[in-house]
């Protein structure tokens, strides 16, 4: 029976360590867990892109493929942490070599990836045969590990005009992008000044800025991007766990990625501000949903991306009012559900699944964590315990599906 356990997550959130650009002058810490999330986000972009004309289920597959290959090539890129790209590149180019990695590789990950049952193992070894036959998720996510290195590399190349590695990075750069340009939303994607969809991506970028409870010292200090592919990932997890169809658990994983979004139109405020004040919290999502609408939904509406408007708006809860609410698609139109009726009747693709309860299990599951780790390193302040006991109060008799949530944070006492 596969289960979520303390290693997992532990793993993933590891990735809010891992310095990326490190041998560079940077204007800002740049983080892997900030990186994949952003590549997630235009990897879903691609995929809309991509998709429109296909079958549904032909759709499914190649979304289910992204999201989990995705996820896999994030875990990877975590154990192999000390090793530069070229030199990465290098050992590919060697069979015999990167057969050989790739199987440290797996023999690190195994004890912690074996918790989510045979398949998903299974799955993972799969997808690194290098006898599998290349195909269009693969191109879609190197086109989004393109997009999101090279939007750091734009940030950084004006302050490394000294480095004398800075020539070849460059001219690399400019093989990649050439490499990609047949595919379906990436010329547009790499328009930020004149594309609505270009505009959307970069905006979206600017989420590695903002520092997740920025008014408290933490280590490490997590950006609201970086925890959003936290909960993406742990989302996703938590719906193989729960036998989740793939619809539901790829709409899981994209409302996690997707799910802090208008935080970039109004910062990351944290609750106990909203709450402080009598109906501050219903004023904070009105103005979230006016600029949402006014700088994200409308452009893209404008730019004939009605589809891509509908899409974030389900996993927005646009239509329910939250994105934390359980809900379905039927007949064309949204209908609130509970998790058992998804977990009974409807973890079906034909209903397009959507967990909002475990969705906010996992945010705060994340919440939960950021805290520990921090005061695992020494930032014991009073607020940090406090929202550590708060929410292992509040989840202490708490089970979702066959996920005990109050026994899955008392691992980390």
């Amino acid at each position: 029976m596969s289960s979520i356990r303390k290693g997992l997550l532990q793993t993933v959130f590891s990735g809010a360590y891992m310095k990326r650009w490190n041998d560079k002058l940077r204007p800002a810490e740049l983080y892997e867990v900030d990186k994949q999330a952003h590549k997630m986000i235009i990897a879903w972009l691609l995929l809309q892109e991509n998709t429109r004309g296909m079958e549904l289920e032909e759709r499914r597959v190649l979304g289910d493929r992204i999201v989990e290959w995705g996820i896999f090539d994030y875990l990877f890129r975590l154990v192999i942490t000390d090793i530069k790209p070229p030199v990465y590149y290098r050992i590919k180019e060697n069979p015999e070599h990167y057969h050989q990695l790739v199987k440290w590789v797996q023999g690190e990950l195994e004890p912690v990836l074996d918790t989510l049952g045979a398949d998903f193992w299974m799955r993972f070894i799969a997808y690194f045969d290098p006898e599998r036959k290349h195909e269009l998720a693969d191109e879609i996510l190197a086109a989004a590990h393109f997009y999101a290195s090279s939007w750091e590399f734009k940030l950084i190349e004006g302050l490394n005009s000294f480095d004398d590695e800075l020539d070849e990075i460059r001219a690399s750069f400019d093989a990649q992008r050439e490499s990609f340009q047949s595919l379906k939303g990436f010329r547009v994607l790499m328009d930020h000044k004149h594309h609505a969809l270009g505009k959307f991506a970069n905006l979206c970028g600017q989420l590695r800025f903002q520092k997740r409870w920025s008014q408290m010292p933490r280590i490490p200090e997590t950006s609201v991007m970086g925890h959003m592919f936290l909960v993406a990932c742990y989302s996703y997890f938590f719906s193989v766990v729960q036998d989740a169809c793939p619809a539901r658990r790829q709409n899981n994983f994209f409302c996690g990625l997707f799910h802090d979004l208008p935080e970039m139109l109004t910062r990351d405020i944290i609750s106990p501000v909203k709450k402080s004040v009598k109906e501050l919290d219903v004023l904070i999502k009105a103005y979230e949903d006016e600029e949402l609408e006014r700088r994200v939904f409308q452009p893209l509406r404008d730019a004939g991306y009605t589809y891509i408007v509908d899409r974030l708006g389900y996993f927005l809860g646009t239509s329910t009012g939250s994105e934390f609410h359980d809900c379905i698609e039927r007949n064309g139109k949204v209908e609130l559900v509970t998790f058992e009726e998804i977990q009974s009747i409807y973890n079906d693709n034909s209903y397009n699944p959507k967990d909002g309860e475990m969705l906010k299990v996992c945010d705060e599951l994340a919440a939960y964590i950021e805290a520990y780790t921090a005061v695992r390193n020494g930032i014991s302040i009073n607020e940090l315990n406090l929202a550590m006991w708060r929410l292992r109060d509040k989840y202490r008799k708490k089970s979702i599906g066959n996920i005990h949530v109050g026994a899955l944070m008392s691992d980390f006492d």
